[in-house]
C-alpha cells in the first residue's frame, strides 16, 4: 500500500511541474544590449577603429601632448585615474607659473572630436579647436567651447545671454539647451568642425551651431571682447591645434578621441 501510495505521489509531483508556466527572461533589444556592454575607458571599439577614430589619450601617458609653445607637459598637469588632470592654483587666469594650456600636437582641419570634462566646485576651463601657437596664449586664435561650474562660477552670469556658460562658444553663442551636468559627473562633448560649419554637442544634444568666416560670424565676434585681445581673431585659421585650458581650476577629462573628416 505504501508503495502505491508513493507512485501516486510521485505521479501528481510530476503532473504539477509539467503544468507550470515557463518563466521566460525578457529579450533584450539590441539598444538595451548595446547599454549593458561598457566600453572601457581612454580605448576604441573595434567599430570606432574601423571609421577611422584615432584615440589621442590612453589614460596611462600624455604621449602625444605638450604645453602651448612647449615641448613637455607642464607640472600643472598630471595623468591620474585615467585622466588628464589639470592642478588647480586657486589663482584664477593668473595659474600656476609651472602650468599653462596644453594641446595635442597635430593639427587637424575637418573632423569631430569626442571627450568627456568633469570640473571641480567654482572651477573654468574650456576647449579649443583650430588654435595657433602664433601669440601669447592659445584663446587668442581658437574658438573655446566653455567648461565651466554654472552654479558658483560668475562667468555663468557675465558675457550675453548665458554665452559664457558651459558648451558655449566662449563670449560669443550660448548653449542652448543648457544641459551641463552638476559638479562632479561627466559630461560628454562633441564637437564637429567641417569646411567652416562648426557644431558643439553636450550630453548628447546640439547646443550650438555656427558658420566660421562669413558676414555673419564677423559682426557676432565684433561685438565680443576678442577684437580688443587680437585684431585678427575672426580670421580663425582653418586648420589648427587641439587644446585644454588651465584656468587656475581642478578640471579632469578623459575619453579623448577624433575622427577626420
Amino acid at each position: 500500500m505504501k508503495t502505491k501510495n508513493l507512485m501516486f505521489g510521485s505521479l501528481i509531483l510530476i503532473l504539477i511541474i509539467s503544468c507550470k508556466p515557463e518563466i521566460k527572461k525578457p529579450v533584450e533589444t539590441a539598444e538595451e544590449e548595446k547599454v549593458n556592454i561598457e566600453t572601457p575607458i581612454n580605448t576604441l571599439t573595434q567599430a570606432e577603429i574601423e571609421e577611422g577614430w584615432l584615440l589621442l589619450f590612453d589614460g596611462k601617458t600624455a604621449e602625444g601632448w605638450r604645453g602651448y609653445k612647449k615641448e613637455y607637459l607642464p607640472n600643472g598637469w598630471t595623468i591620474i585615474d585615467g585622466t588628464i588632470h589639470c592642478i588647480g592654483s586657486g589663482r584664477g587666469e593668473a595659474g600656476n607659473k609651472e602650468g599653462g594650456d596644453i594641446l595635442y600636437n597635430k593639427e587637424f582641419q575637418n573632423f569631430t572630436v569626442k571627450l568627456e570634462w568633469k570640473i571641480s566646485e567654482g572651477g573654468n576651463s574650456g576647449i579649443f579647436y583650430l588654435g595657433q601657437e602664433k601669440l601669447d596664449y592659445i584663446w587668442k586664435t581658437a574658438p573655446e567651447m566653455q567648461v565651466l561650474d554654472n552654479e558658483k562660477h560668475p562667468d555663468a552670469k557675465l558675457g550675453k545671454d548665458g554665452n559664457r556658460m558651459a558648451g558655449s562658444l566662449y563670449d560669443l553663442i550660448p548653449a542652448k539647451p543648457q544641459n551641463a551636468k552638476p559638479v562632479g559627473e561627466w559630461n560628454t562633448v562633441e564637437i564637429t568642425v567641417y569646411k567652416g560649419t562648426v557644431v558643439h554637442k553636450m550630453n548628447g544634444e546640439n547646443v550650438l551651431e555656427y558658420h566660421l568666416w562669413t558676414p555673419e560670424w564677423n559682426e557676432l565676434v565684433a561685438g565680443s571682447k576678442f577684437p580688443s585681445l587680437n585684431k585678427d581673431w575672426a580670421d580663425v585659421a582653418s586648420k589648427g591645434y587641439f587644446g585644454l585650458q588651465d584656468h587656475g581650476d581642478d578640471v579632469w577629462f578623459r575619453n579623448i578621441r577624433i575622427k577626420e573628416l
